[in-house]
């Protein structure tokens, strides 16, 4: 599988939408019932969406912003049909690069901590629990963000991943 990890461009939303929908039924299969959302809003607010395009079709993405002055995976999703693949990896690698390019010395992350593609999935690529008495104002923000929105339906934790100084 040849894999290309490319900044999103317009022509691409509607297949991000499709893969972000297609990867949110994962969480219905697990049990898991999220209030619906509209990825479209995800994109708009990030400060950078990479898309993972397979077979000349986009079949993953990560979308980031910053907070507190790390860059802050917001969203990854990979469509299933596509999973298992090594496509999610490859997104975290190309986010924590970015994010050393950008100059930030982290990469942070809400996300079910028992879910297994969620927080143990993260642990396995190098992301640890962030204790609540180190989250920026603008993390805590977020986390209220996510509680309004009613997707704490499962323990959920707040991650970072520490990366190295150039």
């Amino acid at each position: 599988m040849s894999l290309m990890i490319r900044p999103m461009v317009p022509g691409d939303v509607n297949n991000v939408v499709e893969v972000s929908l297609a990867a949110d039924a994962l969480f219905a299969e697990a049990g898991l019932e999220l209030p619906p959302d509209d990825p479209r809003d995800v994109i708009e607010h990030a400060d950078r969406v990479l898309v993972a395009v397979a077979g000349g079709r986009v079949c993953g993405l990560a979308a980031t912003v910053t907070l507190d002055g790390a860059t802050h995976l917001e969203q990854i999703a990979v469509h299933p049909g596509h999973g298992r693949r090594g496509i999610g990896g490859a997104l975290v690698e190309a986010v924590c690069a970015n994010a050393l390019d950008d100059g930030h010395d982290r990469v942070t992350l809400t996300t079910f901590e028992d879910v297994p593609w969620n927080g143990p999935w993260y642990e396995r690529r190098g992301f640890g629990a962030l204790p609540r008495a180190r989250w920026g104002p603008e993390l805590e923000r977020q986390w209220e963000i996510e509680e309004a929105a009613g997707i704490m339906v499962r323990p959920r934790i707040a991650m970072v991943r520490a990366l190295p100084v150039r």
